[in-house]
């Protein structure tokens, strides 16, 4: 009598946007480059050309008064005094979905505008 041994591999998990999640600092990030712009961003803080420096900041989508979502953006930063709201890009990531938030965010009062890392 042969014994067999069966073998049993996990699939690997392919992202929707096929990113590398990758940790610095502790922090998990959705991909490299994201971690990557948080590097230099940290650096930037601890030279004191920012300050303030948050991660996953997140605004409510207001239409006509009522909250219909919300939008993280990957930083927010102050820089001479104006506030700063940064998003690391690809052209992947460019979906309808975020140039809806995008320009619902740009009917405020002020308006916030994102700033695009790509």
């Amino acid at each position: 009598m042969v014994k067999t041994t069966a073998v049993f591999y996990m699939p690997m998990v392919i992202n929707k946007y096929r990113n590398i999640k990758t940790t610095v600092d502790g922090i998990t990030f959705d991909s490299k480059r994201e971690a990557a712009r948080y590097s230099e961003l940290k650096m930037l803080s601890q030279s004191g050309h920012i300050t303030n420096l948050r991660l996953q900041p997140d605004f409510p989508l207001m239409v006509n008064g009522k909250k219909i979502g919300k939008y993280v953006a990957d930083f927010s930063y102050l820089q001479n005094g104006v506030r700063i709201i940064e998003d690391v890009k690809s052209k992947a990531t460019m979906t309808p979905v975020y140039r809806m938030k995008k320009k619902i965010l740009a009917t405020y009062d002020p308006p916030i505008t994102i700033k695009e890392h790509f």
